[in-house]
């Protein structure tokens, strides 16, 4: 059982507006019907995004959803690779009923746990009146666990079946480490005082351990909290960061971090003028490399390697990547 299977979420409000009649049933409510209707199908779904059969799952997706279905199709076409042999297991469902909405409103459910004072808010912009499901699965068994989260809603053209509204997919590891690992780490980091580590290793649990961007929790609000209190000054933001080499001032206009190559990397990006000269372009990419690994040393102690992306107008970005061994 992971952290939201025994949430009760009990009521919803607009924000700035007047609390609806909204009700949620967790699984160990639900009768029996309930529940099999829920699990039938988020299998099917789930079982068309391993196989990577895009046009299954529009079929179960409700019409408003499947009439711009681009971006679930590609997002099915990126993970898939991920799941082939892994076992998908259904971590939580929730019944959200959101019928009394008079029409679609910025939602907030506020989810609390019997017996206790936790409190869960989930927040749903322009949700429609409806009756509606989340589900959260776990693709595990493989090299990169992912966590595949979804809305379904009982087709409103009137068929009675539950079908896709939203689909969201996020990693469960990052550079073969899990977010409550990183939330660890960045704790370590921050009391070495090494703010940028210990920053970019929360970014990184918040991300691994947020399933959807609509969930939050007073763990994750703590979590939110102890990295804005790290967060260094100057970071892109609305504004880029500038970062000073040999009378060149770079803007990096944001930086992420990143585990697909096996370690954790941190990415930069940066303005440019152009990048067609692929020789120029990577020897500045390389410079950025090294201007800010010498402005925050303490970077080489967490992170495997620099990714660096030069971003100009109109132009395909141009990235290279390099180990902290190979950046001198």
């Amino acid at each position: 059982m992971n952290r939201w299977s025994s949430l009760l979420l009990v009521a919803a409000l607009p924000f700035g507006g007047i609390a609806h009649a909204v009700t949620c049933t967790t699984q160990s409510q639900m009768t029996e019907a309930q529940r099999t209707a829920y699990v039938q199908a988020v299998h099917t779904i789930t079982a068309d995004v391993q196989s990577g059969n895009a046009a299954g799952v529009k079929a179960n997706t409700i019409a408003s959803v499947a009439a711009n279905f681009d971006g679930i199709a590609g997002t099915i076409q990126s993970v898939n690779p991920l799941l082939q042999g892994g076992a998908i297991t259904i971590e939580s469902i929730y019944s959200l009923r959101a019928t009394d909405l008079k029409s679609p409103a910025d939602t907030q459910f506020f989810c609390s746990v019997p017996g206790s004072q936790l409190l869960i808010t989930v927040s749903i912009p322009q949700l429609p009146p409806g009756d509606y499901a989340l589900a959260v699965t776990h693709a595990s068994g493989v090299k990169q666990p992912q966590q595949l989260s979804m809305i379904l809603a009982n087709d409103p053209a009137g068929s009675a079946q539950w079908k896709l509204a939203g689909f969201f997919v996020r990693p469960l590891t990052s550079g073969g480490h899990d977010g409550v690992w990183y939330w660890t780490q960045a704790r370590a980091y921050a009391a070495k005082k090494q703010q940028w580590n210990a920053y970019f290793y929360y970014q990184t649990a918040v991300y691994l351990l947020t399933p959807v961007d609509f969930i939050s929790s007073p763990n994750l609000e703590k979590l939110q909290k102890e990295m804005d209190a790290v967060r260094p000054y100057g970071l892109s933001g609305a504004e880029p960061m500038a970062l000073a080499s040999n009378g060149q001032t770079y803007e990096i206009t944001s930086l992420r971090t990143d585990g697909s190559l096996g370690g954790l990397d941190l990415v930069v990006n940066y303005k440019t003028d152009s990048v067609s000269d692929p020789v120029a372009t990577r020897s500045r990419n390389v410079d950025v490399m090294k201007a800010l690994l010498t402005q925050h040393p303490e970077l080489r102690e967490a992170f495997h390697g620099l990714w660096v992306y030069a971003q100009a107008e109109n132009q395909q970005p141009y990235a290279n990547e390099l180990p902290m061994s190979q950046i001198q």
